[in-house]
């Protein structure tokens, strides 16, 4: 609830209901998952995430604002998960089929590889339908042994960051369905990216609330005008 960019943003409304709601529902539609954790901070700002939670019937843990590391394993202990499906809450128009795909790559070949993505830095999705799947232990080893801000502020940045060389053996995946739109935009940090969610939603949601990757990339190559704002707002923040 403290995004400096945009405060408040997971509970901002499309077509009536917080985005965070909605981000809950499509991932309690993605094939294989056994449960879902929302894992929010220990802040009295967060009080109306966790509110929301329970209401939803959705399983909350509560820990340190800054170190999001110690907060999803504390919420993976406390679960008693072994795998972990990560999706950040700026990512609320998830797509649960692609977060399907991910983890049955995962299980596939998990003897392999303790760690599957489709986001940085070999980005196969639009920005916003991100999905990261690896071990809970693996996890905890990196918690263990880093000491390192981004890591802690980033959670699983330590499996693929360039400094771990090829020790988590990272896989990176695509989906056909994103082809071509990596370059998109449906994540949620600025007004100008609520804008576009909001109207997205809004729009999709009434003929089809299910609606897919597919159908989100042909709606933001529909609205170029949106999308373009949004980078501009990037752009500015950057400078």
């Amino acid at each position: 609830m403290t995004s400096s960019r945009l405060p408040g943003k997971v509970l901002l409304p499309a077509g009536g209901r917080p985005l965070l709601e909605i981000l809950v529902q499509r991932l309690r539609r993605a094939p294989g998952l056994d449960g879902v954790v929302i894992a929010t901070t220990v802040n009295t700002s967060d009080d109306p995430v966790s509110a929301l939670g329970e209401k939803l019937g959705v399983s909350v843990f509560r820990g340190s604002e800054h170190d999001v590391l110690g907060r999803v394993c504390g919420a993976l202990r406390a679960s008693g998960a072994d795998v972990c499906v990560e999706i950040t809450g700026d990512c609320p128009l998830i797509d649960p089929e692609i977060v399907g795909e991910a983890l049955a790559e995962f299980l596939r070949t998990r003897a392999d590889h303790p760690y599957v993505s489709n986001s940085d830095p070999h980005r196969a999705v639009p920005a916003g339908l991100d999905v990261q799947v690896f071990f809970a232990s693996a996890l905890f080893q990196l918690d263990a042994t880093t000491g390192d801000p981004e890591d802690r502020e980033h959670v699983s940045y330590g499996f693929y960051r360039p400094e771990s060389h090829d020790r988590w053996r990272p896989r990176f995946i695509r989906h056909a369905v994103c082809a071509g739109a990596e370059e998109l935009l449906v994540t949620l940090d600025f007004p100008e990216d609520y804008d576009l969610i909001r109207r997205l939603h809004e729009e999709l949601a009434p003929a089809d609330p299910h609606y897919s990757a597919a159908d989100i990339v042909r709606w933001i190559r529909a609205h170029p005008e949106l999308e373009t704002r949004c980078r501009e707002a990037r752009t500015a923040w950057a400078r």
